[in-house]
């Protein structure tokens, strides 16, 4: 439960952290990335399901990012994300993150 707690609170911190800009900039956008990869891994790791996975990070999408262009794009990325086999933050990151 700590695990669980630890991980929302880390995500929800860089989220809010980074929503604080007038429009998404690129370096937003990778952050959101980032963000989501984290939480995917983690919330794979703690053997939650795929659909409690896509509502939990594609809220932090919509709080993240103002540009409904780019939250479309950013949950796209994260249903990919869901549906790999991949576990590691580093290999997604590197997969879905690299421009």
């Amino acid at each position: 439960m700590k695990k669980i707690l630890l991980t929302v609170a880390t995500v929800s911190v860089a989220a809010f952290a980074y929503a604080n800009s007038a429009s998404d900039s690129s370096e937003l956008l990778n952050q959101q990335c980032k963000i989501s990869a984290e939480a995917v891994s983690s919330l794979k790791e703690l053997r939650y399901g795929n659909t409690s996975i896509r509502k939990d990070v594609t809220g932090l999408i919509n709080v993240s990012l103002k540009v409904q262009e780019n939250r479309d794009a950013a949950q796209q990325t994260l249903n990919k994300m869901v549906d790999d086999r991949i576990n590691s933050i580093s290999a997604l990151e590197e997969k879905y993150c690299s421009v």
